[in-house]
């Protein structure tokens, strides 16, 4: 499984675990299909921040199922 700090590891139409911004200090996941990506960079230490299709935003901690 792979982590979400590799941009080139995420596309839209993925189902992955985020963490919320109100959710980083307890670490609580949030599990979605992405819709849009939202980091530019190649890569992020805390994750690629990623929109979910339910409009959902937060940073990608486990990519579950690779489209």
């Amino acid at each position: 499984m792979k982590d979400g700090k590799t941009r080139a590891d995420i596309k839209p139409g993925m189902l992955v675990n985020i963490v919320l911004k109100k959710d980083q200090r307890t670490g609580i996941l949030t599990e979605g299909i992405v819709k849009d990506l939202l980091t530019s960079a190649s890569f992020h230490h805390r994750g690629i921040k990623v929109r979910l299709d339910d409009g959902q935003i937060g940073r990608v901690q486990e990519i579950l199922e690779e489209d």
